[in-house]
């Protein structure tokens, strides 16, 4: 049976709405960072850690139902205490199937202590046409915490002649600094955003990537990195690095926000890039 037929199998039958809930703990253990607390409720769970660059600890969210239907509702939280460093990603792109008039949630809190970092570095997000998905990301960052973090949005599957006329994705982000909120944003994306040219033009995907604490050196960085390609922008506000991009192919996004990644880890982590071995599977 094909990928595609299998899915479209997937979408039309009936199935009970999952809850699931990932709570992780990070803390450093000696010359390495430990995942020290791990409960789940539901589908949700990670892989052992692991150490491809010593200390940091690369985690690997799953969800073993492979995609997410209208109902269900998915909640991580993820708590980084002082002196940890941790990189959490994903083994694959996560996918939002069709709904029948329901909407599926998405929760992520993510807590960054003093002299922490994190790295929220999922594969991309994949909005089937007709779907409908809520996502809430609540960052809470340490007067000297340190935080790279990214969102990558497919709408329709155009390598499969599928758009987006139908569905919506409601998207938001909700960053403080030492218990004082400096970003909020929240985006809806619905069939008219995507063909307009106020909205995404047209281009199935689009993203966001975030890095903390920044400077005007890593601005001027991204700013070359990006030239005069078109669909990228990039701003600092107090010290909030806010880059943007649209692409026809989730692909070429994520392999500028790579780029963009590698120009800034140095500085903001401490540590050139390292793949986490998963992508290259």
């Amino acid at each position: 049976m094909s990928n595609e037929l299998a899915e479209k199998q997937f979408c039309s039958q009936s199935f009970s709405h999952w809850e699931a809930e990932l709570t992780l703990g990070f803390a450093p253990r000696g010359s390495k960072t430990a995942l020290v607390n791990r409960t789940h409720r539901g589908p949700l769970t990670v892989q052992r850690p692991f150490y491809p660059e010593g200390g940091v600890c690369h985690v690997y969210l799953l969800h073993p139902p492979g995609g997410v239907v209208s109902g269900d509702q998915l909640s991580i939280t993820a708590t980084v205490e002082p002196d940890a460093q941790a990189l959490i990603t994903t083994p694959a792109a996560g996918k939002f199937y069709r709904s029948g008039g329901g909407e599926a949630r998405q929760t992520v809190n993510l807590t960054v202590a003093e002299n922490a970092s994190l790295e929220w570095l999922p594969q991309e997000t994949i909005v089937y046409e007709g779907a409908r998905l809520n996502s809430s990301m609540n960052i809470d960052l340490a007067e000297h915490a340190r935080f790279i973090g990214w969102e990558i949005l497919a709408l329709g599957r155009p390598a499969a002649g599928e758009g987006f006329d139908n569905g919506a994705a409601t998207l938001s982000w909700r960053i403080s600094r030492a218990g004082r909120m400096v970003y909020m944003e929240r985006l809806h994306l619905d069939a008219e955003a995507f063909k307009a040219r106020w909205g995404l033009f047209g281009h199935s995907a689009c993203g966001t990537l975030f890095v903390y604490p920044a400077t005007p050196l890593q601005l001027a960085a991204v700013q070359a990195l990006i030239g005069e390609e078109t669909n990228r922008g990039v701003t600092l506000i107090e010290g909030l690095l806010i880059c943007r991009g649209l692409d026809l192919r989730a692909d070429f996004l994520k392999v500028f926000f790579e780029g963009v990644w590698g120009l800034v880890r140095g500085d903001v982590i401490g540590k050139e890039v390292c793949l986490p071995r998963i992508w290259a599977t």
